[in-house]
């Protein structure tokens, strides 16, 4: 399964998308996936060469580190052969709602691939509490830094409607970035 988000380029086509990216603003768009589920693409600008960023995100134990809701993230298996061209990560997360807390839990196979001009990590669902789910990670560089493109589709197995599921990414992917923004940058 490849996921199909909106290419970067889309996103910061023009001047004051840029001008808002390099003065560290969160870009955000979301829109439905499924009659249950949401889909995201967030992006925001590292004032890091892209080499540096990519060894951070590939280091999956660190994820805890840059989404506040994410309690555990291990890395189950890491020897790349023809048969498994993958990695599979474990991951769980913890989120109040209203008035109870959803813990959910995934298995997901981990792609990456890394490129002359973009390199990418493309997470495929496995299994867990979701129906579905996908998310695909970018870096390209952009000025004397690297942009950050961070899209996710994904249906829980609970039927929560669309707006409720967009509004919740709406509200708390920016700040998760902008957490993580500021533990790469820390080093």
């Amino acid at each position: 399964m490849t996921l199909a988000l909106v290419d970067p380029i889309d996103l910061v086509g023009n001047k004051a998308d840029q001008a808002a990216l390099l003065s560290h603003e969160i870009l955000l768009h979301t829109r439905p996936h499924s009659a249950w589920g949401g889909a995201v693409t967030a992006q925001m600008y590292l004032p890091l060469e892209r080499s540096a960023v990519w060894r951070q995100v590939t280091h999956y134990a660190r994820w805890v580190e840059y989404f506040p809701s994410l309690t555990q993230s291990v890395l189950l298996s890491s020897s790349l052969s023809i048969d498994q061209p993958y990695q599979r990560l474990y991951q769980v997360a913890s989120k109040s709602l209203l008035c109870f807390t959803a813990q959910v839990e995934i298995y997901l196979k981990v792609f990456e691939i890394p490129g002359l001009k973009r390199d990418r990590i493309q997470f495929e669902f496995e299994q867990g509490s979701f129906q579905d789910f996908s998310a695909e990670l970018k870096l390209q560089d952009l000025h004397r830094g690297t942009l950050l493109t961070y899209g996710v589709k994904a249906t829980p197995t609970l039927p929560i409607p669309t707006q409720i599921i967009q509004e919740g990414i709406r509200l708390d992917l920016p700040t998760n970035m902008r957490s993580m923004r500021q533990v790469i940058c820390q080093g």
